[in-house]
């Protein structure tokens, strides 16, 4: 099993940037392709961003391409997210799983372990 604790949420304005951290223990790290997920108030969650094990295949969603950037650290078994211009509509609670695939996918459930979740809220 991995176990993943997401941190770095927080309140931030309009324009303005916040690093997501996912730290991530039990089985090896490197067994996993790793992602980044969304859910706002009333709406499905929603795929951010994903890296491949070893860190050399990125993908974002359309809506946040070129504004955040996933990155992981094999030897701090951390994935991190760094958002930038952030916009009122990047609100959510972000969260982080594990695919046991090499490369992961855009889907939910495809992923095999989740972690709780961290509050973003950007402010007009």
């Amino acid at each position: 099993q991995v176990q993943l604790v997401e941190s770095g949420g927080g309140l931030v304005q309009a324009g303005g940037s916040l690093r997501l951290s996912c730290a991530a223990s039990g089985r090896s790290f490197t067994s996993y392709g790793m992602g980044w997920f969304r859910q706002a108030p009333g709406k499905e969650r929603e795929f951010v961003a994903a890296i491949s094990r070893g860190g050399f295949t990125t993908y974002y969603a359309d809506s946040v391409k070129g504004r955040f950037t996933i990155s992981r650290d094999n030897a701090k078994n951390t994935v991190y997210l760094q958002m930038n211009s952030l916009k009122p509509e990047d609100t959510a609670v972000y969260s982080c799983a594990a695919d046991r695939k090499a490369v992961p996918g855009t889907s939910e459930a495809v992923y095999d372990y989740w972690g709780q979740g961290t509050q973003v809220t950007v402010s007009s």
